[in-house]
């Protein structure tokens, strides 16, 4: 066996260092051999039972995936209808707001005194007496329909 094991070690190039040598030697060698089963003749017996089983636990594994993914969803849902309420905030916050200025804006811009000064800009001047004719109900009876009346127009020139 000796001499085996240095005819092994002379086989090995010199060239490599020891560290990085492998030993040929690995033990006991492994022997496998093959047989030919044929199972063609077996019969598979079924067993009423063992499926009465599985399908019990299939079953409350459906059941199971149902209502965790029935509580998934409706968590999710949930989630979602948060986030589109605090949207619909956000805009009717921004949309308030908008309002508010709105309307500021329209008050400024009705101003009695500002239409005043931008009328005499324009070169307007106030209606003479008699100019105006009110249309309300209290100028008539009120009992029926109105006629229009042609009445002549003064013109006034600018000044």
């Amino acid at each position: 066996m000796a001499a085996a094991a240095a005819a092994m070690q002379s086989a090995i190039p010199a060239g490599i260092p020891a560290n990085e040598r492998r030993t040929i030697w690995t033990g006991t060698p492994e022997v496998y051999f093959s047989k030919a089963i044929d199972n063609s003749r077996l019969v598979k017996v079924e067993d009423s039972q063992r499926n009465r089983v599985i399908k019990q636990f299939g079953a409350a594994l459906l059941l199971l995936f149902v209502f965790v993914f029935g509580y998934a969803w409706q968590h999710f849902r949930a989630i979602e209808y948060g986030y589109q309420i605090e949207q619909s905030k956000r805009e009717l916050s921004s949309l308030t707001d908008m309002n508010h200025a709105l309307r500021l804006e329209d008050a400024s811009l009705r101003d009695p005194q500002r239409i005043d000064v931008l009328a005499r800009r324009m070169g307007l001047v106030p209606p003479e007496p008699g100019q105006v004719m009110r249309m309300d109900a209290a100028s008539g009876d009120g009992q029926g329909p109105v006629m229009a009346s042609a009445q002549p127009a003064t013109v006034i020139a600018g000044q």
